[in-house]
């Protein structure tokens, strides 16, 4: 896709693109472009650029629908020699015995695995520049000694590069949709921020974070490239509390007229609890089904209620609040309470994408605090997290987050057949315990082809990591 030319007036980049109802959770029938030769958004060999092939999943082992009207169970489970058929970038059936329509690709999938593909529900891709940074440090120490250092030195190019790499190290990972939280960053950045997002192929939610006083070139930024783009949903980020609560309400406003979720860090620190943040956000008016809370950590018991009766969303850190030493959830709690959750990779403090290792922790972490193998979440409760459970957060479970026929072709399978892995016990909990990313051979977003064999596809990847490594060099020497 060529990009429109732009000037050099420097705002802070971030919003999104799909049509207003589609970023509110309505279906959208816009399809995938055809990908750039070279880009790394082709098919797969011997396909033409970009070609979106009907596809026949035949014979895998186990599909995990996320569907019980579709399979058996709360994962809509199907066993023994189930098809998937992908068609026009949706999901065409499910069932066994599937004829496969002329011309179509057929796949063996004997022996292998089928579910949708993971929902990242917060990540901030440019932070692959600090992997493995500031790791003695709390998170404020992180935010200063790393975060708020590294961001001003990094130019257009070098953005490129780092979100590049991030959001294929996530593709590769059976990631398919990923919440990017953008951080204030200058105009011709954000071209260059949107572009690796969308040459990776994966399905991106774009969130924004900008001052009030800037909040008017929103509708531009989106305008100007992301509308463009099928695959791409928009958010508006904010940070909450009191102390810029005149922001938060002008950012809310803007929000509400675009119809777009408010995205926003809660309570992730202790010290976060003096600035009052969800007071903030209930006095805006934003406290709601509209609102999307990243970590919610030390929350009281009244708030965690009150989440639950305003439809608060929220979204599970639990490998970034291990290493920023911010604590533990109150997952269960939150559950009771009727809250809707997903998982996240939140950026350089997970410094890798492993849905496997994310859903591991999200697991281990309240079972070690209560001391009981049966509290929630659960192996299939997890699951389901980092499926569906992030598709309903975000308003698009009518598309994406479930083998559902009708939804969107975002479907992942699973090569059980590795010494990881091996031999079949429970296959169900083998996922969550066991896997590991490149038990994912194949990756396909919107219906395309994006990881196949093992190997991403059209992607060079050493190439993707010698411009990191070139862009790291230019920020350490900024």
């Amino acid at each position: 896709m060529n990009f429109p030319k732009i000037s050099r007036r420097r705002v802070l980049a971030g919003l999104g693109s799909v049509p207003l109802a589609a970023a509110a959770g309505v279906p959208t029938t816009r399809h995938a472009p055809p990908g750039r030769p070279g880009s790394g958004s082709g098919d797969a060999p011997g396909d033409a650029p970009g070609e979106r092939r009907t596809t026949l999943l035949r014979g895998a082992d186990l599909v995990l629908t996320m569907d019980p009207r579709v399979g058996d169970g709360t994962l809509g489970a199907l066993e023994g020699g189930a098809d998937v058929l992908l068609r026009d970038g949706e999901i065409a059936a499910v069932g066994k015995g599937l004829d496969a329509p002329r011309g179509a690709r057929v796949v063996d999938a004997g022996g292998k695995l089928v579910l949708p593909g993971f929902v990242d529900l917060h990540n901030h891709l440019w932070q692959s520049s600090i992997r493995g940074g500031c790791s003695d440090q709390d998170l404020n120490g992180w935010l200063a000694a790393c975060n708020r250092t590294t961001l001003p030195k990094i130019d257009a190019r070098d953005m490129y590069s780092f979100v590049r790499l991030a959001a294929l190290d996530a593709l590769q990972a059976g990631v398919t949709t990923v919440v990017d939280w953008v951080h204030a960053i200058p105009y011709d950045t954000s071209e260059r921020y949107v572009r690796a997002l969308d040459d990776s192929g994966l399905r991106f939610v774009y969130a924004m974070t900008q001052s009030g006083a800037d909040r008017h070139l929103i509708p531009q930024v989106k305008k100007d490239f992301l509308d463009p783009l099928p695959l791409a949903s928009a958010q508006v980020s904010v940070h909450a509390g009191m102390s810029g609560i005149k922001d938060l309400r002008l950012l809310h406003e803007m929000s509400r007229e675009l119809g777009l979720m408010l995205n926003s860090h809660v309570l992730e620190n202790r010290t976060d609890r003096k600035d009052e943040q969800i007071r903030a956000l209930r006095e805006v008016g934003a406290f709601g089904p509209g609102l999307l809370m990243n970590h919610a950590i030390h929350l009281t018991a009244d708030e965690i209620a009150a989440a639950g009766e305003n439809d608060v969303r929220v979204a599970h850190c639990p490998l970034s609040n291990m290493r920023l030493a911010s604590g533990i959830m109150p997952l269960p709690a939150l559950h009771r309470a009727g809250v809707r959750a997903g998982l996240g990779h939140d950026g350089g403090t997970n410094d890798t994408s492993d849905m496997f290792n994310v859903m591991k922790a999200a697991v281990g972490l309240q079972r070690a605090r209560h001391e009981d193998a049966g509290i929630h979440p659960t192996i299939p409760a997890v699951l389901r997290m980092a499926t569906l459970g992030g598709a309903e957060c975000l308003g698009m479970a009518d598309r994406v987050g479930s083998l559902t026929p009708g939804k969107r072709a975002d479907v992942l399978v699973l090569d059980p057949g590795t010494l990881n892995f091996a031999p079949r016990f429970d296959w169900t909990s083998q996922i969550v315990l066991n896997g590991q990313p490149p038990n994912i051979s194949e990756v396909f977003v919107d219906g395309y082809r994006r990881k196949s064999g093992g190997a991403l596809v059209g992607v060079d990847t050493e190439q993707v990591v010698r411009a990191a490594e070139r862009a790291a060099t230019h920020v350490r020497a900024a």
